[in-house]
Formats: structure tokens, sequence, C-alpha cells
């Protein structure tokens, strides 16, 4: 709720924050009205505050360390090797503590006025890595937004950050991107003079889970939210990793499926399931589809390099089944699909190499240990997917961002632009359309659902990236493929703001992918449950030869609806 003081603050136009500030330091984090308005004419944007005095702004639990004028030219972050080429802004450096074992730093670039578009974009982190995401508030700043990134509450990956801190765990589920998201608006409003017109969020993977997290917690904070590959169910995502962990090792974490036999895994699936869109192309297009058993591949005779044994055909079986409640029955996550095995071009995770097989214990151990159980001994032979499952969930709801219930963001006006890769290895792809599918079960259905929330699945790409499909299609994640175009058909991000700004909802997006810096495929995404359709003639590589149609029934390989948007 807002204080009478802050209202009164917002409604006679008041600059001096700083004194209000100090009259209602408390706990909470200050909730702030976006008005648009500028503000008033003694304090017109032209005699706004420079960017060295943004240091003795003062904000609840927040702390502006440095605030400097940054010119044109080559950057490098204090700590880095790595430079990059900026326009000039104003970096304002800050922290902010909003319990005493919190410490949240977050940074906020702000273009000059006259390269300002006048709006703002947060950028997401990547796993559990606390840091500034330099790369991505520079691609913000070329694209002309104000832009703020933080370290969610600590640095490096390390799980331990968290292990006898909880407060610590709630700064890195929600309450550092939420701190980060109030204070940077104000910080703008300070320097340019007016609040941002509108508010963006672009991440993937942990940047989609924020993403996915600030709509359902903080239906005020953001216009617009792209989210990548979320894996927003955190805790049952960790237990999803121990399961294929405990499903391709025995119990002394020795490899029953070797890392060696995952590319012939990933080309009896393709062989299978390639041609279901009536393309060979090396791609599986409608993994829905798709029910390839890998027992195909069982050895005759010996074992050798071009066949499974019966207990690496049973590994492969369980890492596609995912687990479930030994009780209930329920799927806690969804499995992998087929062709996330190996795909060719996921030079960055290897398939299932990373995660899975080539390991000495499941990933995210630390997670249990460090987070749930408070015991670095924890073994994870011991997990329970009945009662551990539930505990977890309870004691770390902060780290979940599963709630269907979108009723408070949609009612704002709220967009949400998910993708997945439905070859994504570390975060499985039914999982982003099984939370779709919930979404539209709560929303009222899935017109109502498209009004305000739309998932591309994106044939052949890895995590967030790579992968035989096309998987180019912009965003300012810090995991990203490289930047084609801006434009909103070939731009994630671009196509949010046409949403938000023209009321214009993305019907396709067009992703490309490139050998050697060439582009050598294109392909329009399409909003789930639809799928790119080759129209019979023309290149298969081009995207104008393809059409967005409705996938009839998920049991039948072939039989498809036309008439939906063409990408001509």
């Amino acid at each position: 709720m807002r204080s009478p003081l802050f209202r009164l603050f917002l409604a006679l136009g008041m600059y001096a924050l700083v004194a209000l500030a100090q009259e209602e330091k408390r706990a909470t984090h200050l909730t702030i009205s976006q008005t648009n308005s500028p503000l008033p004419s003694s304090q017109s944007p032209a005699s706004a505050a420079k960017c060295a005095e943004l240091v003795k702004l003062s904000l609840p639990d927040v702390t502006i360390t440095s605030a400097t004028n940054t010119p044109a030219g080559r950057f490098t972050p204090t700590g880095s090797s790595n430079s990059m080429e900026t326009p000039a802004f104003c970096r304002v450096v800050a922290v902010a503590t909003p319990t005493s074992d919190s410490i949240i730093n977050f940074e906020v670039w702000i273009p000059p006025a006259e390269h300002w578009n006048h709006n703002f974009v947060s950028v997401g982190n990547g796993g559990y890595m606390g840091a500034v995401s330099y790369g991505a508030l520079t691609n913000a700043l070329h694209r002309g937004f104000a832009a703020a990134s933080t370290d969610t509450g600590h640095s490096g990956e390390d799980l331990k950050f968290a292990a006898g801190h909880p407060e610590k765990t709630v700064d890195w589920g929600y309450r550092s991107v939420h701190i980060m998201t109030e204070s940077a608006k104000l910080i703008i409003r300070n320097y340019a003079g007016l609040f941002p017109q509108h508010s963006y969020f672009g991440g993937c993977s942990t940047g989609g889970e924020e993403a996915l997290s600030e709509a359902q917690r903080f239906p005020e904070d953001y216009d617009g939210v792209v989210a990548g590959d979320p894996g927003n169910d955190r805790v049952h995502l960790n237990a999803g990793f121990l399961w294929a962990f405990a499903a391709t090792h025995d119990t002394n974490g020795n490899a029953i499926l070797p890392t060696s036999k995952l590319p012939l895994v990933n080309k009896a699936a393709l062989a299978a399931c390639d041609g279901l869109d009536g393309i060979k192309d090396g791609i599986i297009s409608e993994p829905e589809t798709c029910h390839f058993d890998p027992g195909v591949l069982l050895c005759k005779d010996a074992e050798n390099d071009q066949c499974l044994t019966t207990a690496q055909i049973e590994a492969v079986r369980k890492v596609y089944a995912g687990p479930r409640n030994p009780r209930t029955g329920e799927q806690i996550i969804a499995g992998y699909s087929p062709g996330s095995e190996r795909p060719v071009g996921d030079d960055l995770d290897g398939g299932w190499k990373t995660y899975i097989t080539d390991r000495k214990e499941p990933m995210r151990l630390g997670f249990w240990q460090h987070w749930v159980f408070n015991d670095a001994a924890w073994d994870w032979r011991t997990f329970d997917y009945d009662r551990d499952v539930a505990y977890a969930d309870a004691k770390l709801a902060a780290v979940n961002a599963s709630n269907p219930d979108l009723s408070r963001f949609r009612a704002r006006g709220g967009k949400i632009l998910m993708y997945s890769g439905w070859a994504d290895p570390i975060g499985p792809p039914m999982d982003a359309v099984n939370y779709y599918k919930r979404v539209e079960n709560v929303m009222g259905g899935r017109e109502e659902t498209e009004s305000f929330f739309r998932l591309f699945m994106v044939p052949g790409m890895s995590h967030c990236r790579g992968g035989p499909g096309p998987n180019n299609f912009g965003g300012l994640s810090t995991i990203t493929s490289p930047q084609i175009s801006t434009d909103p058909e070939h731009d994630v991000l671009s196509a949010l703001v046409q949403w938000i700004e023209k009321d214009s909802a993305p019907n396709h997006i067009i992703a490309t992918h490139l050998t050697n810096g060439t582009i050598d495929r294109t392909r329009p995404l399409c909003p789930y449950p639809k799928i790119a359709h080759w129209n019979g003639s023309g290149s298969s590589d081009h995207a104008k030869n393809f059409t967005c149609v409705e996938l009839r029934n998920a049991t039948s390989n072939r039989q498809v609806k036309k008439g939906a948007v063409s990408t001509k």
C-alpha cells in the first residue's frame, strides 16, 4: 500500500524524494505509480538532475554508490577483462539491503535524452550466476532503452551462498528483481524528468523464470515480459535433474548411458520423427507427435557403438518419461523431448552431456544440500519423489514461478511472450507447454489466453540458442544468439513492444539459422499450438514458403488444418 506521504508526493509532483524517503524508511520496498506526466515546469526534463547528482538520491533500503557519465567508446566493467562498445550513458551503481542478510547489487544505465526511446527494460540472469549482465545492458542501450540488471544478491554460481541464509533464497527467487525494478524507475525519473512510458523485462533460462515471476507476483512492475526457456517450476526442475541422473547412472555414480552414445540415440530419433512435418531437414518439428522408442537400438549380440544394451534403453526411456510421484502417479515435471539427446549445433550444452550423462553427481545437487535440507552431506540416493518434493515446494515457494493465475497482470493490460526450444536438454520443452495449458485452463480458454499470452515453440533449438533449427530471433537475454534484425517480425522483444504499444499481437516470428555467420535457413515460429507447415513448393529453407496452421490431433502425424497466418 502507498503511504499518505508517498501519495502526496505523486499528487504534488514534488521532486524532493530525498526528504520523503528519509521520513518513510521502512522494511518493505516502495510501490510506485507509473504516471507518465513530466515534472513541474520548474523541474522540466531539461533541468532534471544530472547523472552525478543521482548519488544524492535517497531510496528506502537502497544506496547509490556511484553515478557517472560514461562517454561513448570501449567500456570495461570493473573486474572484467572484456570490453564492449557502448554509446554515451549515465551509469548508476547501487546496492539494496531490504533485510539484514541481503546485499543486492544492481546497475541502471540511462541514455541521454536525445537517444532515449522513453522505455525501460530489465535484463534477466542465467542459471544461478550472480552477476550484472553487462552484455545485455549494452545491447539494450544501443536500442535506446534505459536498462537495469542485478546480481540477484550474490556473486558466482556456487549454491552455497544461500546455505543457512533463507533471506538470500528470497532475494534470488524474486525480491532482487522487484527492488531493482522499483528503484530503477525512480532513478530514471530523477535523471530524465519523467517515468518510462513502458517497462519491459527480457530473459531466457533463469531470466525467463524471473520474467514469469514478475508477471505473477508484481503485475504492476512491467507492461510486457519476454520469458524464454524458463524452467519456472524450479523445485520440480531440480527434481528432474535428480531423476535423469539416477536413470543414467548406477548408485555409485557410474554411467549406464555413456555420453558417446548420445549421437546414436539422436540419429535414431531423427530417423523416426524428422519427416513427420513432411520435410527431412534434420529437425524434429512436431515432438508431440513423435513416438520414438529407443528399443529399436537394442544390441543383437555383444554391445558396440551402434547399439544400446537393455539397461541403456531403459535409461533413455526414463529420461524421456520424466519423474512421477510414486504415490499419486502425478507427473512432477515433463521428461525431455526426442531430439534433445545430442542435437547438431548444440555446442554449449552438448545435449544431455552437460546436465545428465557426463557427470559424477546430479546437476544442482547443491540446491538440495544447501537450500532444502541444510546438509552438505545429504545423499541424493535417499530422495523421495513424494515427500521431499512436497517439502521443498513448501519451504522454497519463493523460487517457483508456476502460478497459472495471471488475472491481475492481464487486467492491467500486461502481455507475455514466452518461447522454448523443442530440443532443450536443460528445461524440458513440455514443461513450458504444460504451464501454458494450465494458464489456459485458469484464464478462460485459448482465446482469452492468447489475448495477452503467446507461447512460441522453437523446433530444433537447444537451451535458449544453438541446435540444428533456426534459433536467432533477438531478445536481450544473457543467453542468446547473435542479433540479426530488430524489426518486430524477426525480434522477439520488438514483437512484444509492438504488441504493447500498437496493440498488434505477433502471429509469427521469423527465426534464422546461421552457419559460419551466414544465414542458411529461415523458418516462422508460430503461436502454440499452431505449427509451421511447408506449403509444398519452393525451398523449405525459406520462411516465405511456410504457413502457420493448426495441428488438428497430436496423435496423428500429418493431419493439419490450414487457414492460419501466412508468413509471406
